[in-house]
């Protein structure tokens, strides 16, 4: 393979008789570089904004949810706790409790979904460094509090600390016969709202934290909780405890991930990754028509280099190989230099944070995020040298029979 490559080399780099073939080349070369660099870019913003959603979707949600698959909720005096304390990568666990609920703070009202939690729930929630006003505390000797979105704090116009105002919450009461009265079918309790957390939309407009035990007499719950969340190692694999758990717990509980607890909005990201990657590539494709012009040309000047080649003994096997080195010769200088390009582009950006979002001030970042992946940079390696290759291919299979005919056997 090495005298192709050298001969290819030369017709590459070698002067031409007419301009139009390094016209091509260049233009060939030149295209294949912007798709790549383009494919490159554009892959690690999609990487940099999947990263930033990633963290805040993780930021609360557990490692591991667990629910009931029938009714709504797990009934702790029943559900082996001890034992599931005792798989190994297990860290922490916090029993929750969630139910749909209407607050008021003073002429105002949303409905919310409170978030009752334990003790526990810091160490499985990142939750306490989402905090943007005031602080997170649930509870103290005295007094329970509330943790809000703060999509409702700022719907609502809340005040923190504001002892003259407190917010109530209303729940309906279970198991009871309908009253003339309408503040007779709710639960009702009066709290005080101590600090607010920014998550992301889905999360800031709807939940409300409040302390286990106030969630508990709200519902009038005893031992009954919606779910319970774990916090898992992070040298551990979590699909292995996963299983683990199912062995233990059966197939009455659903035990999710983090990838399954968003598994729609996950897929949505997947799909749109692959969507842009499929049409950079046919971007790329279009752009390697440029270089079957090129290799086409190429062979119709060298008819008298092929006459010779032949002459000397060379078959019609070596010379196919050499105008397919050519091609792919374009096709790895394009790729490798679109690569490197994007690269640079990327880590600019990741620096220094060029290209800005529009209307910044209402997102928690500034600038486009970027984050290169080596699995991404080999995708598009392969792809743009397939695409090459088929480009080169092309004309070499169809020019090389008539060559045959009017030149090589000549």
């Amino acid at each position: 393979m090495k005298l192709p490559f050298y001969i290819a080399k030369r017709y590459l780099f070698g002067k031409k008789s007419h301009n139009l073939i390094n016209i091509l080349s260049v233009i060939s070369v030149t295209g294949l570089i912007i798709g790549t660099m383009s494919l490159v870019i554009v892959l690690s913003v999609m990487n940099g904004f999947e990263n930033i959603i990633t963290q805040m979707y993780n930021s609360f949600n557990p490692d591991i949810r667990i629910e009931t698959v029938k009714g709504k909720t797990i009934d702790v005096a029943e559900f082996p706790l001890s034992k599931l304390k005792k798989i190994d990568g297990i860290v922490n666990y916090s029993e929750i409790i969630e139910e749909n609920a209407l607050i008021r703070y003073k002429d105002k009202q949303q409905i919310v979904v409170i978030k009752g939690v334990d003790d526990n729930f810091e160490k499985v929630s990142e939750i306490k460094s989402k905090i943007v006003e005031g602080k997170f505390l649930l509870k103290n000797q005295q007094a329970d509090f509330m943790v809000l979105g703060y999509g409702i704090y700022d719907n609502l116009e809340i005040q923190l600390n504001d002892y003259k105002s407190q917010i109530s919450i209303y729940i309906p009461k279970r198991d009871k016969e309908i009253s003339l009265d309408p503040s007779q079918a709710f639960n009702n309790e009066q709290i005080f709202a101590i600090g607010a957390f920014s998550i992301q939309q889905d999360f800031d407009t709807k939940y409300v934290i409040v302390p286990l035990r106030l969630a508990k007499k709200l519902l009038n719950y005893e031992s009954e909780i919606s779910a319970i969340e774990l916090s898992i190692d992070k040298n551990k694999n979590v699909e292995n405890i996963q299983q683990e758990i199912k062995q233990l717990i059966g197939d009455n509980y659903t035990i999710k991930n983090r990838y399954q607890q968003e598994e729609m909005l996950y897929k949505i990201i997947k799909s749109e990754k692959i969507a842009i990657f499929l049409i950079l590539s046919f971007i790329i494709l279009i752009a390697a028509f440029n270089l079957i012009g090129s290799i086409s040309m190429l062979i119709l000047e060298k008819k008298q280099d092929i006459v010779i080649l032949r002459s000397l003994g060379a078959s019609g096997s070596l010379i196919k190989k050499i105008f397919l080195a050519e091609g792919l010769m374009i096709s790895f200088a394009g790729a490798f230099i679109g690569i490197i390009l994007g690269g640079i582009v990327c880590l600019l950006q990741q620096e220094f944070g060029i290209i800005r979002l529009q209307g910044s001030g209402s997102f928690i970042i500034d600038a486009y995020p970027v984050k290169i992946q080596i699995s991404d940079i080999l995708k598009v390696a392969v792809i743009v040298t397939i695409i090459g290759f088929i480009a080169a291919w092309f004309p070499i299979n169809n020019i090389d029979n008539e060559l045959n005919d009017k030149i090589l056997d000549n």
